[in-house]
């Protein structure tokens, strides 16, 4: 067991109430198991709408694990206790159908993963499966997509080519497209450009400001100056807690816990 030299006692959590803010999502006393070993230790955490957050924090802290609670996929690999309410429902609960909560709340990986299709198959590939036929929605829906993730004028003219023939960035940008051709509320992000060139690393950040018009998106990021840059929200965990969430602009420049300040100082650890 690691043993922290910050008080994990001492945390900073912007609250953000219903009354106040439209909230897209909340978490209450989520706690994540793998076997024995506890991951996350029942943390609350509300997300607003069409903002970007983004959870910051040192490897192993526990950041991708919450994310990847958000929408169920740590189901059969981890044992996740606790609530998470969109619209006003427990998907956590039994009884949820995890595939229409996945609809809901879309996920990017890290490493761009396309379809081993046409691009514009990798859209119309889903839209299919849950039953839409028409050939002009589905026309509509690629271009529409395309264009939400940036991609459109580059692709346009060959959609028929092979999704595997693009570069990391634009396979990225694919996935994005491919994700929100579901119409999800929010998107969950898992450092999407980390392996990606500062170039098409800047253009993935310019999509997802501009995607938040319609997305709330919640991302996990080891890049502060990233985070910094796109993110309305954000939320420091250490360990499995989450140790301050707060706008970013205060947490960049006047965070209220020392963890937070050592960490986005670079003296952490």
């Amino acid at each position: 067991m690691t043993i922290s030299k910050y008080d994990l006692s001492q945390t900073a959590i912007l609250p953000l109430k219903q009354k106040d803010r439209e909230l897209a999502l909340k978490t209450q006393n989520l706690q994540v198991f793998y076997g024995k070993n506890q991951a996350i230790f029942g943390e609350n955490l509300a997300f607003e709408r069409f903002k970007i957050t983004s959870l910051i924090g040192a490897s192993g802290s526990g950041k991708s694990t919450f994310l990847r609670s958000l929408n169920r996929m740590n189901d059969g690999i981890a044992r996740v206790t606790g609530k998470i309410f969109y619209r006003g429902l427990d998907i956590n609960s039994q009884n949820i159908n995890v595939y229409e909560v996945r609809k809901h709340i879309g996920m990017v990986f890290q490493r761009p993963n396309p379809f081993s299709k046409s691009i514009r198959d990798n859209i119309t590939f889903a839209l299919r499966q849950n039953g839409l036929k028409d050939k002009e929605q589905l026309a509509a829906s690629v271009e529409s997509s395309l264009k939400d993730a940036a991609l459109w004028d580059e692709v346009k003219d060959e959609l028929d080519k092979s999704a595997w023939a693009l570069s990391g960035g634009q396979q990225q940008r694919l996935c994005i497209a491919r994700t929100i051709a579901m119409k999800p509320d929010i998107l969950l992000l898992d450092e999407p450009a980390s392996a990606l060139d500062p170039i098409s690393t800047s253009k993935i950040e310019e999509t997802l400001v501009e995607l938040k018009q319609k997305y709330t998106i919640i991302i996990v990021t080891h890049n502060m100056q990233q985070a910094s840059r796109i993110s309305d929200y954000t939320a420091f965990f250490h360990l499995g807690h989450i140790i301050e969430y707060d706008k970013t602009k205060h947490i960049f420049t006047n965070p209220r816990i020392q963890a937070t300040n050592d960490y986005i100082s670079g003296n952490f650890g």
